[in-house]
């Protein structure tokens, strides 16, 4: 798992670490939050899930952890997975899902500052003042917790560190 704030570089972490890690592949449980918005009416949503967030949405937690059960079982792939999960209970869920399905599971969370996260946002062209910043200090708050051990502080570092400090935590783990 590779979490942490919009603009932190998980996708840029996940997309360089793919390669490097044997019979590997990205799953990105944002495509399964995408198909419920397209398959679900808001109509048919309980109140609490009418939200600008499909992690909102009980049902994307749960076909996370399924889906990612299924492949796992098909392909007999090692996922990695960049996502932003700062919502306590979805992490937990999401977490505890995962381990179930392989035990070396590994969690990085990779934080920055809201300068540095708004910057990178900027330099991606994501629009000023949009989803993605909205909710930048929330997730700067919410990383701070112990919960989303381990951090990985990336203000300074460039992708290739962030990606040489993910392998030698995985391969001294492993030893």
């Amino acid at each position: 798992m590779i979490n942490g704030a919009f603009g932190s570089g998980k996708t840029t972490t996940a997309q360089m670490l793919q390669p490097l890690v044997a019979n590997s592949m990205i799953f990105d449980p944002e495509e399964i939050g995408l198909m419920i918005w397209k398959l679900i009416p808001e109509s048919m949503r309980p109140i609490h899930e009418l939200t600008d967030d499909f992690q909102d949405i009980e049902l994307w937690r749960m076909l996370t952890v399924q889906v990612a059960g299924e492949i796992k079982k098909k392909y007999q792939k090692h996922l990695i997975v960049p996502m932003t999960l700062y919502k306590e209970e979805n992490f937990n869920y999401i977490y505890n899902g995962f381990k179930e399905l392989d035990e070396e599971l590994y969690h990085f969370c990779l934080v920055a500052s809201e300068n540095t996260l708004y910057n990178r946002l900027v330099k991606r062209g994501d629009k000023v003042g949009g989803w993605s910043f909205q909710r930048t200090a929330t997730c700067v708050e919410a990383f701070r917790k112990d919960i989303f051990q381990e951090h990985v502080i990336t203000d300074h570092l460039k992708p290739t560190e962030i990606i040489d400090l993910i392998l030698k935590r995985v391969h001294n783990n492993d030893e």
